[in-house]
């Protein structure tokens, strides 16, 4: 027998929704606010109803958010009534078949995971010690070797049979601190306009040819995306280095898949620090594959130096990739995304003027 019973209304269902979200009007004034969004606000529904999202958030008037799209911005600071300052991710969209209709969802800032960046202490911490403990690991197994040899060769053993066991242990010390270096590299990287896609099928070329040489490697481009403004040398690192964690990533059974996407973005902006203004990253890039993703203990740190999932890995990757792209002007983030869910590395980058 079909229940009689009514469903929830839609103030009902908002009120349920476990994210902080505003209805605004045609005249961008909050209309509805959830229970969520009085919690991170601190403001009751009521005092908030009336105001311009200018008013009661401090962003943008409408007309600069909305620009005929939908609106983005992350990081961003909002400071509430008795100067409590939060940070947090604002997406704005259009509510389907309401003209001038709007809904605000408000997050947290997480900035590890979404912007790969690691403000505070522990992170710091994490790092050095992490740092200390690659650097102990790495050098000491070579040197070991290298002892050995020169002790065998002291006690009368043929130089010629030693003489590559010596040369190698010794390129494995000097191929670690060029990788440690590139972290220490601080000099303002050139930029320029670039045409993303030879750079992609240059990429995408050296995996197949190599470290991806079983895997298949998928485009699904967006051909009118204008020049993107990065270092070709920095973003041909990145893409590289994003292709050789997607392939070590896929397991030996089921789907072993990676897509390379791109798209133009409107509307994304980010706060490239704090007190500065936002700037506009509508270039969108992703490298996508079908692997586990990252385990769920290290995934607000995975671009933190030396933390890696996987036993062999060193966690200079991802740090890498971070550094790259941040020193572009963007910004990296990871997610999991999809049914099935799939691993997400998302580059978001400046257009060129």
């Amino acid at each position: 027998m079909r229940s009689t019973q009514r469903g929830p209304s839609e103030a009902e269902l908002l009120a349920a929704l476990p994210v902080a979200v505003l209805v605004v009007d045609p005249d961008d004034r909050v209309e509805r606010a959830n229970a969520e969004a009085e919690t991170l606000l601190n403001l009751s529904e009521r005092a908030m109803r009336g105001q311009t999202v200018a008013e009661l958030l401090g962003v943008a008037d409408a007309e600069t958010r909305r620009a005929g799209h939908a609106f983005a911005a992350f990081d961003i600071e909002l400071e509430m009534r008795g100067g409590v300052r939060i940070r947090v991710d604002l997406v704005e969209a259009a509510v389907v078949d309401q003209p001038g209709w709007r809904t605000i969802t408000l997050h947290h800032a997480a900035a590890s995971r979404r912007l790969g960046v690691s403000g505070d202490r522990a992170a710091a911490a994490r790092a050095a010690v992490g740092a200390a403990a690659m650097l102990a690991h790495e050098i000491k197994n070579p040197l070991s070797s290298i002892r050995g040899a020169a002790q065998l060769i002291a006690d009368g053993a043929s130089p010629d049979e030693l003489t590559g066991l010596v040369i190698t242990e010794v390129d494995r010390i000097a191929a670690l601190i060029d990788h440690m270096e590139d972290f220490t590299d601080t000099r303002p990287r050139e930029v320029a306009p670039l045409n993303i896609y030879p750079l992609l099928a240059h990429a995408r070329g050296v995996a197949l040819a190599g470290f991806a040489r079983d895997v298949p490697i998928e485009e699904r481009y967006d051909p009118s995306l204008p020049p993107v403004l990065g270092n070709r040398d920095a973003l041909l690192q990145v893409v590289l280095n994003l292709l050789k964690n997607a392939a070590a990533a896929l397991g030996e059974r089921g789907e072993r898949r990676i897509t390379l996407t791109t798209a133009y973005r409107h509307g994304i902006t980010v706060a490239t620090g704090k007190g500065r203004e936002r700037v506009a990253l509508p270039i969108e890039l992703c490298v996508i594959d079908t692997g586990p993703g990252a385990p769920d203990d290290i995934a607000d740190h995975l671009f933190d130096p030396f933390v890696s999932g996987r036993p062999e890995g060193k966690g200079l990757g991802l740090a890498l990739v971070d550094k790259l792209v941040r020193d572009m002007g963007g910004i990296v983030q990871y997610a999991r995304e999809g049914q099935p869910h799939h691993t997400v590395f998302r580059l978001l980058l400046p257009r060129a003027a």
